[in-house]
């Protein structure tokens, strides 16, 4: 090893090396400093120029694993010290690779320009116009991926513009190492409590540069790896200056990150990934101990609308709308017309979930799921769209809609008139579709509206001609509104993307009857042969379901797996009770009606207390709370001590394994 030499002359011999062009030697010679003994008992002041020149030559001859270690061992001296000095030293890090980046672009779109007067009049023959380089970026699929032999020869054979290979000889390994220097960032800041602020900076610069360059493979990297530093906070917690995620500020920070995460995959319209966003905001959100800021959960309400929305959930999307309009309303602030937009967006997503959308005999999985979606928007219980209903109509959502949205309510929820129901909702169907606000419900409005006739139907008739049918749909086929999804929620987004198939076609209804049936939405049966349908009303219906349950091969069983639920949910417009309802709601009637004759007979005495005994009363229940309260205190107490000693001992273990 040679001898250790001063910093200034280290820096001196560095820059006298680079001004005869011997770089690399330059940088080996810096390089060599760290890994002196004395390096750490050197001041600050002296080494902080030194790290500046050092990432210059590093990112001069683009030497991220170099930058990387020295980075490392910077922070390690500097991190007790000067928190200030390592944030100088990372920022410069990065904004030297952005300036890279930039003088790249620049140059590459000169060359381009240079380029394109030659061919200008090759050009306009052909009616081709030069690719832009954010295009040309976005379509190399992974910065992390080396350049192979086939890959290269590939390029000087095929058809590629030069603007292409300009790019791609230019543009894109600065970006590679733009990216590269992101992550080595990170690496270097993560898990430390006196660099949070810096961290979570360069994550948010990550996001834009994602954002910017349309790097969707990154950006799921960079989630992976955001996550995976936070799972690692409970590891490193016995370490010197490890986070602590129950001081507010530190978790604020982690929210805010969440969130610039959340909005920058929806930006993407990467929406496996926003759940996923969700799922880390929620717990950070179950794990703070004062409630966060109204504007930040209205976002957070407002992502999820889009993501349920894409994901064809209408139940759960009408759910984030109710809890983004209560929010939003809270926070006052809004004007006339934008609220009047927003409670017409609630009711018609309210009204575009279809009635009967219960899952009764639900499997584990479904079960999980739904109580996973259910918890991502602070419910106690899983949303219904009765209950949505009844909630927008409580916060005076109807007074503030639109006329059609206010005209579509009274059709589906106020009248009974299955036969003109189709013509009547078509027009306004067709008014909504204009509007860019609502144009997005329309294939999950036709899917409810075709739930809505069907239920009014099976509660008139016992047997419809399917061409009868088919008719009274006809209305809103000749309308041409646009692709409906009529079975599946999984293969709606694809479904949706056949811009030449029309709505309400034959297969698509049929297709719709049995997935209502499959569902356990509607009790029918389909008779090709006579060309009818029959609307099963069983008195005995659920004593057939656990018959059903057992037979998977039975014909009938999409009959069969009605349930009390479903049943519940088709009251809402009900016109009189179905036979089954009779009977399974018998005794209950009977007990009501002995209740009340009861309390008619022989109405209850309440004994009329004395004035001492009302302030005796008063006294032990006042005792009783200080008491209880006490009691609630000391609990808390041996909860956060068995905590404590909880994380003493796996962290005595941790240290025993190492």
């Amino acid at each position: 090893m040679a001898p250790f030499s001063k910093p200034e002359t280290v820096l001196k011999q560095a820059e006298g090396l680079v001004s005869v062009g011997q770089t690399h030697a330059a940088l080996q010679s810096l390089t060599e400093m760290f890994s002196s003994k004395r390096f750490r008992s050197t001041p600050l002041t002296s080494l902080e120029p030194i790290m500046h020149r050092f990432i210059e030559l590093c990112v001069d001859m683009r030497k991220g694993r170099t930058a990387k270690e020295g980075l490392m061992q910077y922070k390690n001296i500097a991190q007790n010290t000067s928190v200030q000095s390592i944030e100088s030293v990372i920022q410069r890090f990065l904004g030297l690779a952005e300036e890279k980046v930039r003088e790249a672009q620049e140059k590459a779109d000169e060359a381009a320009r240079k380029g394109e007067k030659e061919r200008a009049e090759e050009r306009e023959k052909a009616g081709l116009g030069a690719p832009s380089a954010e295009g040309v970026l976005s379509a190399v699929d992974d910065l992390e991926a080396s350049e192979t032999p086939e890959s290269i020869l590939l390029g000087a054979v095929s058809g590629d513009q030069s603007r292409d290979r300009t790019d791609r000889a230019l543009v894109t390994p600065w970006l590679k190492f733009l990216w590269e220097s992101y992550r080595t960032s990170l690496e270097t800041l993560k898990n430390n409590a006196r660099l949070e602020a810096i961290y979570q900076q360069v994550a948010q610069q990550a996001f834009k540069f994602c954002l910017k360059h349309q790097r969707k493979v990154e950006f799921r990297r960079l989630c992976e790896t955001l996550r995976l530093h936070l799972s690692n906070v409970a590891k490193y917690a016995h370490q010197t200056h490890s986070i602590n995620l129950s001081d507010p500020d530190t978790l604020q920070h982690h929210l805010d990150t969440r969130f610039a995460q959340l909005n920058t995959s929806v930006e993407l319209e990467l929406w496996q990934e926003a759940f996923r966003s969700v799922e880390d905001v929620h717990n950070l959100l179950t794990m703070a101990k004062k409630a966060p800021r109204p504007a930040m959960m209205a976002g957070y309400y407002e992502k999820l609308t889009k993501i349920f929305l894409m994901s064809g959930n209408a139940l759960y999307h009408a759910a984030a709308w109710s809890r983004y309009y209560a929010v939003v309303t809270s926070m006052g602030g809004r004007g006339e017309e934008e609220m009047r937009r927003l409670a017409g967006q609630v009711l018609v997503s309210a009204l575009a979930v279809p009635v009967g959308l219960v899952q009764v005999e639900e499997s584990e999985e479904l079960k999980g799921k739904n109580a996973r979606l259910t918890a991502l928007l602070g419910l106690s219980r899983m949303p219904t769209r009765s209950g949505l209903l009844k909630d927008a109509l409580a916060r005076d959502v109807l007074k503030l809609s639109p006329a059609p949205v206010k005209d579509l309510y009274n059709i589906l929820q106020v009248t009974f008139d299955p036969l003109t129901l189709c013509a009547s909702v078509a027009p306004l169907l067709q008014t909504l579709s204009k509007d860019s606000a609502y144009a997005s419900y329309l294939p999950l409005l036709q899917r409810a509206l075709l739930s809505r006739l069907l239920s009014q139907l099976s509660q008139v008739y016992s047997t419809i001609k399917i061409s009868n049918l088919l008719e009274l749909v006809k209305p809103l086929r000749d309308a041409e509104l646009g692709i409906d999804a009529a079975e599946g929620e999984g293969e709606e987004g694809q479904e949706r993307k056949d811009k030449d198939k029309k709505t309400f076609d034959d297969e698509q209804v049929e297709a719709y009857i049995m997935g209502c049936a499959r569902r356990g939405e509607l009790a029918v049966r389909v008779d090709h042969k006579e060309g009818s349908i029959s609307f099963v009303d069983d008195p005995f219906a659920s004593t057939m379901d656990e018959q059903a349950s057992a037979s998977s091969s039975s014909l009938a069983q999409p009959v069969a797996s009605t349930s009390a639920a479903a049943a519940a949910a088709q009251k809402e417009t009900a016109v009189q009770p179905s036979t089954a309802e009779l009977v399974r709601t018998r005794l209950s009637r009977v007990a009501e009606c002995l209740h009340s004759t009861l309390s008619l007979i022989e109405p209850p005495t309440t004994p009329s207390l004395t004035p001492e005994e009302q302030s005796t009363k008063l006294t032990t229940l006042l005792t009783a709370i200080a008491a209880e309260r006490k009691a609630l205190s000391l609990r808390r107490a041996l909860v956060a001590r068995r905590r404590e000693l909880l994380s003493e001992l796996s962290v005595r273990k941790e240290k025993e394994e190492s």
